[in-house]
């Protein structure tokens, strides 16, 4: 007998026109559960066989945060369909299910890259900046990556903020869920790179270092025209940057040939000679037009950077600004484990963002779930009075920061402000869609990596078994696919059977021997999809211009998250840099901020 139980949860922002998608995500739930196979290993079992894992869990009794029971969503929010099918256990007999088939590699030596140092020098400046008399007390709105970051550095700085979530769960991109069963769906794959200083500095600062599970220093792609083959690009331990970098590109003969990388090397010179003012530069050409005023063969662009320029913002080469290619292959190539890879151990609210919100209170600072912005309130000088909250609450401070993402921001934006040329070249920043799809199956694939892989599928991007990557979502006997569908602007609006049923053709390629569409082979025991019509901005030509710094020509308001302007682009390096950014800008503006307050005293006094 089939059971179906009907769900809906609907994570929006604040009331959008009907013409405008929710730059939040809009989560699509679908549940297939093999009605046997749930009570076999429990959550905690499949944590015991990879070693210790955090207990970590939230509680939304209180708009604050505390440890207790685990994270869920509140009565009445929990949406989709569950389809119980009573199908036939399978044997294990004579299986081995401790089996470990993961490795994960040493902690890469970081610390004497200037880039690690520099990220150091800002973390130090602001935990040893003058204490101030009077601590100001900052309101923060939104605790993704760029919120939580400016919450940090601010309470490092000897401040209060007070950190503003809209949802009941923490990270915003990297927000993630759990279902009935104790596994764990996230907002998208994520991956921390070498090349990620301030990311790095940040784990350091919170003592969280064994939580990057560090993997082989490769980058491993998918053979369309050899399904279920792949091509790799090794980076030797021995060889210094760039060295490694050119060695593992030279050594891949699968991908390019000679005259394709010769021809690419040339065309490549000018940004590594030129560095960073050169690669700026570059912003007004998409990829596809920069290698082809440079003389690289468009083999290259479709080899090699369809599935980079996918894995690094969800669009294709000839709508993604070469800008974005070049920061990245600047980095990889200019740092010797700048392209190393590591997954975090876990689900990122409870692995990553717990201990930042830990570290902000014991400080003194706050962090509030359920407080959505509803509105900007003003001044009659066009300052912030107050922040007004969607359960009526007013929150009033003496600093006031915007953390969400720019679609978010605009929506919110004051009309008062709407003509300031800082504000109005926001409108050139628009949120580019994804959709991150989890697959769980009957059985441990074969044709797998422990590391992120290259689809090169013109409907996948990355993907990952995060069964064996991540300790957390281990399982000896079943795979958990999580992968990322882009270009997705085509597909948000289709329905998860649509998108499940074109996942599967795309897998079948790349596990001929293991996965078919019809499912005659290994069967889909579950799967979740995460739907986000407005990501991170789409970094189109001609973006770099309208992104703006973290302090706005409003005295006392600023601005965080990765569309501001800092050099990593649309990332979690860029996320974090900003927050640090923003806590700088508002400590180095105390003494203005200082006056400004007893300012507004002064006047209400009056008054």
């Amino acid at each position: 007998m089939t059971c179906i139980k009907n769900t809906t949860l609907n994570l929006l922002s604040p009331p959008l026109p009907l013409d405008l998608p929710n730059p939040l995500s809009i989560l699509n739930l679908k549940a297939i559960e093999l009605g046997h196979l749930s009570s076999g290993i429990s959550i905690l079992k499949k944590m015991s066989l990879c070693g210790s894992v955090s207990a970590l869990n939230l509680n939304f009794k209180s708009n604050k945060i505390s440890m207790g029971r685990v994270l869920a969503f509140r009565s009445g929010e929990s949406m989709g369909n569950t389809l119980r099918i009573p199908l036939k256990k399978r044997s294990c007999k004579g299986a081995c299910p401790l089996q470990v088939v993961c490795i994960d590699y040493p902690r890469p030596e970081l610390e004497n890259t200037v880039n690690f140092l520099e990220a150091a020098s800002l973390s130090a400046y602001l935990r040893s900046a003058p204490r101030p008399t009077k601590p100001l007390k900052v309101i923060v709105a939104g605790a993704g990556l760029a919120g939580l970051s400016t919450a940090k550095y601010l309470a490092d700085a000897g401040h209060k903020p007070i950190l503003l979530e809209a949802r009941d769960v923490l990270g915003g991109k990297v927000a993630a869920w759990k279902d009935d069963d104790g596994d764990w769906y996230e907002t998208g794959l994520h991956i921390f790179f070498g090349a990620y200083p301030n990311v790095q500095n940040l784990f350091g600062e919170l003592g969280i270092n064994d939580r990057l599970q560090w993997k082989e220093h490769s980058m491993i792609f998918a053979m369309p025209n050899k399904p279920g083959e792949f091509s790799r690009f090794d980076f030797p331990e021995v060889l210094p940057a760039p060295l490694n970098g050119i060695w593992a590109i030279l050594k891949n003969n699968e991908m390019l040939t000679w005259p394709e990388k010769v021809k690419f090397a040339i065309g490549l010179l000018p940004a590594m000679l030129g560095g960073q003012p050169y690669v700026e530069a570059q912003d007004g050409l998409s990829v596809k037009e920069w290698m082809r005023k440079q003389g690289v063969p468009d083999r290259v662009t479709e080899e090699v950077f369809i599935a980079m320029s996918k894995a690094l913002n969800f669009i294709n080469p000839d709508e993604l600004s070469m800008q974005c290619i070049l920061i990245a292959l600047n980095r990889f190539l200019q740092e010797k484990h700048g392209s190393k890879m590591a997954f975090l151990d876990g689900n990122p609210p409870e692995r990553l963002c717990m201990p930042i919100v830990n570290h902000i209170e014991s400080l003194g600072g706050e962090v509030r779930l359920n407080s959505r912005l509803k509105k900007i309130e003003l001044n009659a000088d066009g300052t912030v009075k107050s922040f007004l909250l969607n359960n009526g609450n007013i929150i009033e401070g003496d600093a006031y920061v915007v953390a969400t993402p720019v679609d978010i921001f605009k929506l919110l934006l004051p009309e008062d402000w709407r003509e300031i040329s800082y504000f109005k070249k926001l409108d050139k920043l628009v949120g580019v869609p994804v959709i991150n799809v989890h697959i769980w199956f009957d059985r441990k694939l074969k044709n797998t990596y422990d590391h992120l892989l290259f689809s090169r599928s013109s409907l996948l991007s990355v993907y990952a078994d995060m069964s064996v990557t991540c300790k957390e979502y281990y399982n000896p006997n079943q795979s958990m696919l999580e992968l990322v569908f882009a270009p997705a602007e085509e597909w948000i609006a289709q329905s998860d059977s649509e998108i499940i049923d074109a996942t599967m053709k795309e897998l079948a390629k790349l596990f001929p021997d293991e996965i078919s569409a019809d499912q005659s082979k290994a069967k889909v025991v579950k799967y979740h999809i995460v739907k986000t019509p407005r990501s991170v901005y789409k970094t189109v030509p001609n973006c770099e211009p309208c992104r703006p710094v973290q302090r706005s020509p409003i005295q006392g308001f600023y601005l965080a998250g990765d569309y501001t302007k800092q050099k990593y682009l649309a990332s979690m390096e860029g996320a974090v840099l900003s927050g640090k950014f923003c806590a700088q800008s508002i400590v180095q503006d105390y003494e203005l901020l200082q006056t400004l307050g007893q300012r507004k005293l002064t006047e209400a006094s009056i008054h």
